[in-house]
């Protein structure tokens, strides 16, 4: 069975924890738990008749106050950039964070979950926010921690990415 660590990157309360929640064991609460520096979780992962076990490494949220330590990332096979679709700032932490992971891990597959798909008529997010991203090479994906959607179609794509190469 293939094994792959993925990270979990972004802004503080963006629902890093959530998304992982919501994949792992289809769960939501709407209670706010901050990660306090990494939370392991594991999945086994269907992919064209193979199983890839996916260890998820939940990281601490990124703030004024606190930096993702680089020794987290190493041994990654891939990594999601959470951003919150009801927070424009979150989009230039993510940014920040792609920038810093690129230098650890070089080629590795990374996605953006622009989350908070539930509330999409409270975005804040710009047009020149998803472009940002778009510019930086990376993929967006709708998600919602909350409904699930486009959770499960996120980890199977980056697993995707991950398998092919």
């Amino acid at each position: 069975m293939l094994q792959k660590k993925v990270c979990m990157l972004g802004a503080y309360a963006v629902g890093k924890t959530s998304l992982v929640s919501r994949f792992v064991k289809s769960l939501f609460s709407d209670k706010y738990h901050t990660t306090v520096g990494v939370r392991i979780d594991k999945k086994p992962v269907e992919l064209d008749g193979e199983t890839v076990n996916i260890i998820l490494w939940d990281l601490h949220g990124e703030d004024e106050f606190q930096r993702v330590h680089a020794s987290y990332l190493r041994g990654t096979a891939g990594y999601m950039l959470v951003v919150d679709g009801t927070r424009p700032d979150t989009v230039q932490t993510a940014l920040n964070l792609h920038a810093r992971a690129r230098t650890v891990l070089t080629d590795v597959p990374a996605l953006v979950l622009l989350n908070k798909r539930d509330l999409v008529d409270a975005w804040t997010v710009s047009d020149s926010d998803f472009e940002a991203l778009r510019s930086a090479g990376l993929e967006l994906v709708e998600t919602s921690a909350k409904t699930g959607a486009g959770v499960e179609a996120a980890f199977q794509r980056l697993t995707k990415r991950m398998i092919d190469g």
